[in-house]
């Protein structure tokens, strides 16, 4: 595999087990308390456009295909695929609780909620599971409390700071405190691929009214601007407590990598779906 990989960010570990190939921060698996990954297109069993490891029931693949993935991947990472819960993602920074009346839901129980792009749990073995295809997936992990966090954040949610909300909820429900957690800012659309217009600079300039705006983007001739979600993501988790050292981001680009991950920006709507997992353990 022929990685396009971002020099002076985080170095991503690349996994496989059984043709199923995976991504893993080295700084989350080094708590000893998560298990998690983030998918390629490599491993499953899904066809064409969707080809072949798709995690989306929404885009027309077969859902027994998408069922399979699920299984496969929940043996790679060695989780109970039966007590995976997925968010119904809308680009809201809404954060669901998750308990073990949720397990399941999304694959083998329907969900009984929507407008959810977050997940937080403390329940060991219960897989959180969060969907991307160039937006941002941050993963979050207290080892003093021992709960976990995952969530969607595109340029929406960054700019109503889904991280900062994703540590409240965590504050709220499990005590968790932002200079304890570990962070991933994981496999998304990076800075180069990212054009964004004056409307979306526009809302970033505002949601960061002290910070340095250089360091979230900058104008090209055409007029468009080229816009930075993981400094900004960065710099939410900064601002809510968490400590540099703890915050790690990620040094590949979906749209980098268009034949080892799904982009929306590289394909368009015809595409699969990536996914998240995370995992406290027992």
């Amino acid at each position: 595999m022929d990685w396009n990989r971002k020099p002076e960010k985080e170095m991503l570990d690349i996994k496989e087990k059984n043709g199923v190939v995976w991504l893993e921060f080295p700084a989350l698996a080094e708590i000893g308390m998560v298990k998690h990954g983030f998918s390629t297109r490599l491993g499953g069993i899904s066809q064409g456009e969707f080809s072949t490891m798709n995690f989306t029931f929404t885009r027309g693949d077969n859902p027994e295909h998408v069922k399979e993935n699920y299984r496969r991947m929940a043996e790679a990472l060695q989780v109970d695929e039966r007590r995976m819960v997925l968010s119904w993602q809308t680009h809201t920074t809404n954060v669901r609780v998750v308990t073990e009346e949720d397990a399941g839901k999304g694959i083998w129980r329907e969900r009984d909620y929507q407008d959810v792009d977050g997940l937080v749990t403390n329940v060991p073995g219960i897989t959180l599971v969060t969907f991307f295809a160039d937006c941002v997936p941050l993963y979050v992990a207290d080892p003093v409390h021992r709960a976990i966090g995952l969530s969607h954040s595109g340029w929406r949610g960054t700019v109503e700071r889904m991280g900062e909300k994703t540590l409240k909820v965590m504050r709220e429900e499990y005590g968790t405190r932002a200079e304890d957690v570990v962070v991933g800012i994981g496999p998304s659309i990076c800075q180069d691929c990212f054009e964004v217009g004056q409307e979306v600079t526009d809302a970033f300039a505002e949601a960061f009214p002290t910070a340095d705006l250089r360091q979230l983007f900058y104008e090209k001739k055409n007029g468009k601007y080229q816009l930075d979600l993981w400094k900004a993501n960065e710099m939410i988790f900064q601002e809510a407590g968490v400590a540099r050292e703890k915050i790690h981001v990620t040094d590949i680009c979906t749209h980098c990598n268009p034949e080892l991950l799904f982009s929306h920006r590289a394909v368009g709507t015809r595409r699969g779906n990536l996914a998240a997992f995370l995992c406290l353990e027992g």
